[in-house]
């Protein structure tokens, strides 16, 4: 509390250099926040691939004494002394990391072995820490065996009053051995298991060799191996152009097989699930595939959903879960005849349900350089290699100055073997022995000591030829060690040594099969048949058989009219574009029948807030279109190019502020140039190949001088036969067809404002001859 004596942080008179403002304080404190996240809690190390609080529950449980051929103890006690001595936060969040290593259908290579309840795949949580137990896997042993050689570096505890490694000494790159998952402050890290064969091998390659190339590389490690198995159907290239980079997404599925049963039914059955799938979710997904529910702010099940009912239920009889302690997985599915193709039926469930999958991939971990960072394969492996070989150059070094020490205590006391009689008549006759004997046989200090804490019984001649191998194997062990830290080549070859030898004790066959497929998507068989698309002003949407129909004789609701009618096929789609340049589809073949008022568009589609339909067009996948705006811009594109399998559409079209869209006019084959008028009747006809074709939409290009407040009014693509113009002359319609010299008055190239149409009639409307 401030008594007057001094300014205080917020008071007008202090200094200004030690005043703080509030924006300062808090940037600087989100800032240590942020690294602390980052560092301290949600990424992995691409040393020893932990988290903090993975790393000290393993250093506690050693220190515990919980090797793997300990006895276990209760996971309440490991929590309890790493929350102690090294990770001051909650228990349950230290339980719950310590539950992660422990499961095999999270971990590739569990580093826990936990004996009670751990949970499952189905989401199932593990029992309270008191009734569970935990000791070390043997493949824990390649992460601490080498923590007492002075390989790496410790720190003081929270607290001060212990010591913790800040990094294991890993004998293997475990980051991508068992993977990570965290969510930082503005970063993620989405890392998948790998084979240790493969990760291995692919450590060996590039020691020898570091310019392996990345075809090799990726040829040694084809693709993440899951801890639970599946099917990896992405292609090999794409997965080598995400191990480049460091970030995609792979497609994996489960993997399954047919059972023959009796009278020539059968089965399907899962024995294997992608991440993040499991056997209760693939059983809710059924169930609401099967027993919908009306979405909210709909008064009924949309049409996707009765199609997928009625789809799901003809073709499906029985689902059951029988995993168990035999098998880990086994999701039975019975088709509700044996003639239903096998093929369909996987297809359909693949498709519906999450047994198939998409695995993001984000290789974010802290380097060796101690900065988060996104890392290819590549660069992952390079740095734990050179990770390892400063903690093996490290334990080298130790060992080298052990056994050092080890040689020169063993010539002092060689030195006493041989003058054992006058070395104790000068330890019998001095004050000082040790250093008489440092004087007299010119001995080290360290020497002294050991020679006066040596037992009598050492200077039996038996402990003399002790002595004398001891140190001929000591020397010769000097030589070795001194030849690892001087020939980086000698160590090198150790180390590659050490990686064969733990994938030969630790390494296992693959999991995951890697074998591309395509991706399996619902398939509607619909009947090929003429059909007219019946679209109204408010956009109501119905469908009616054939075509050539009288569209004056199709009824509206009031206050409502006539928009279009589109004659096309019932495997044709239809687009709607919505006043933000989104183009939603929605399948002909399943509008409603003509024979009611059919049903709006906004129940088909997802409808961005703020927007509106604005245009509608139904046709053929290879129609094409001019779309255009109110500010002369243009493009052309296909109804293809703006198909999209999401009920929000995609963004297609790029609107400028105040702009809007002009209705799309169909590009009919033998169109030759494009008339462009606007609302003050400036007509433009420029060549048709001067208008760009965009498949993945966007602004297009200028296709008139617009000066506002004019804007653009009508397009329309035209044949060599010339333009029709309608209009009002004399309060009667009449109709003039301009062509050949005349209508070559108004061409000109892209861009330009065109000219006044020198017409008789008023409001033209434009139209081609054709």
């Amino acid at each position: 509390m401030n008594d007057g004596s001094q300014p205080g942080l917020f008071d007008p008179s202090s200094p200004a250099e030690d005043s703080l403002t509030l924006g300062l304080y808090a940037e600087q404190a989100y800032l240590d926040y942020a690294v602390s996240v980052v560092r301290g809690r949600a990424l992995p190390d691409v040393g020893d691939g932990q988290k903090p609080v993975q790393r000290r529950i393993l250093y506690a449980m050693q220190a515990m004494g919980l090797q793997s051929g300990a006895k276990p103890v209760k996971s309440a006690r490991v929590v309890g002394d790493v929350l102690g001595k090294y990770h001051p936060h909650g228990d349950q969040a230290a339980y719950d990391a310590l539950v992660r290593m422990a499961q095999r259908f999270s971990l590739r290579y569990p580093l826990i072995d936990g004996q009670g309840n751990f949970g499952s795949r189905d989401g199932d949580n593990a029992a309270a820490m008191r009734y569970t137990e935990a000791r070390l896997t043997p493949f824990a042993r390649l992460l601490l065996e080498e923590l007492d050689e002075g390989t790496v570096d410790f720190i003081p505890n929270y607290d001060g009053s212990h010591q913790e490694p800040q990094m294991l000494p890993a004998r293997l790159p475990v980051m991508l051995l068992n993977g990570a998952s965290g969510i930082a402050v503005g970063m993620a890290t989405e890392i998948p298991a790998h084979n240790l064969r493969e990760i291995a091998q692919a450590c060996v390659a590039l020691l020898k060799q570091p310019n392996t190339s990345d075809e090799a590389l990726f040829e040694m490690v084809p693709g993440p191996d899951f801890a639970g198995g599946g099917q990896i159907i992405t292609p090999a290239a794409e997965i080598a152009q995400i191990y480049q980079s460091g970030r995609g997404s792979i497609k994996a599925r489960a993997r399954w097989q047919f059972e023959e049963m009796a009278r020539g039914q059968w089965q399907l059955v899962v024995h294997e699930l992608p991440p993040g799938a499991s056997c209760q979710r693939v059983l809710e997904e059924i169930e609401d595939l099967t027993n919908p529910k009306v979405k909210a702010g709909k008064k009924s099940l949309t049409p996707e959903q009765q199609q997928t009912k009625s789809q799901m239920l003809a073709l499906l009889d029985a689902v059951r879960d029988e995993s168990g302690k035999d098998a880990a997985v086994r999701l039975v599915f019975e088709p509700k005849t044996s003639k239903i193709d096998r093929d369909e039926f996987v297809n359909i469930l693949l498709a519906q349900t999450s047994m198939e999958t998409s695995v993001p991939i984000n290789l974010v971990c802290i380097g060796t350089d101690h900065r988060p960072r996104q890392k290819g394969l590549r660069q992952a492996l390079l740095e734990w290699i050179g990770f390892r070989t400063d903690t093996v150059l490290r334990r080298t070094q130790y060992r080298y100055d052990k056994v050092s020490d080890r040689i020169h205590v063993l010539e002092g006391r060689m030195l006493v073997y041989l003058n054992v009689d006058e070395v104790i008549q000068t330890i019998r006759e001095s004050d000082e022995p040790r250093a008489a004997l440092m004087k007299r046989f010119k001995l080290t200090e360290r020497q002294a000591d050991d020679i006066l804490d040596m037992r009598l019984r050492q200077l039996a001649r038996l402990e003399g030829i002790k002595i004398e191998q001891e140190l001929s194997e000591k020397r010769a062990e000097q030589e070795k060690l001194k030849e690892l830290i001087d020939q980086p080549s000698a160590l090198k070859r150790l180390i590659v040594k050490e990686i064969e030898a733990d994938a030969k004790q630790y390494g296992d066959d693959r999991r995951t099969l890697i074998k591309v497929a395509e991706r399996a998507v619902m398939e509607v068989r619909v009947l090929d048949e003429p059909v007219t698309v019946i679209v109204s002003q408010k956009g109501w949407l119905r469908a009616r058989q054939g075509h050539g129909h009288d569209a004056s004789q199709f009824n509206f609701k009031a206050s409502d009219d006539c928009y279009g009618v589109f004659e096309c096929r019932s495997t044709d789609t239809l687009i709607a574009l919505g006043s933000n340049g989104r183009a939603y589809s929605v399948a002909v073949s399943g509008l409603p029948s003509a024979r009611g008022d059919g049903a709006p568009v906004t129940s088909m589609i997802d409808l961005a807030p703020g927007s509106q339909i604005e245009h509608m067009l139904a046709a053929s996948a290879e129609s094409r279109f001019l779309f255009s705006t109110a500010q002369g811009f243009g493009f052309i594109a296909k109804i293809a190019d703006m198909v999209s399998r999401q009920r929000a559409g995609k963004q297609f079209i790029t609107l400028e502020d105040k702009d809007a869209l002009i209705r799309p006019v169909p590009v009919f084959d033998g169109a030759i140039n494009l008339a462009l008028m606007s609302s003050r009747q400036r007509l433009l006809v420029i060549p048709l190949d001067e208008v760009k074709t965009l498949a993945s939409g966007g602004r297009g290009t200028i296709l008139m001088g617009i000066d506002s407040p004019d804007k653009l009014a009508q397009c329309v693509p035209l044949s060599k036969a010339g333009m029709r113009v309608v209009g009002l002359y004399r309060n009667k319609q009449v109709e003039d067809i301009v062509s050949g010299t005349q209508l070559g008055e108004y061409l000109s190239k892209r861009a330009r404002k065109g000219k006044l149409l020198d017409i008789r009639s008023k409001n033209p409307v434009l139209s081609p001859v054709l």
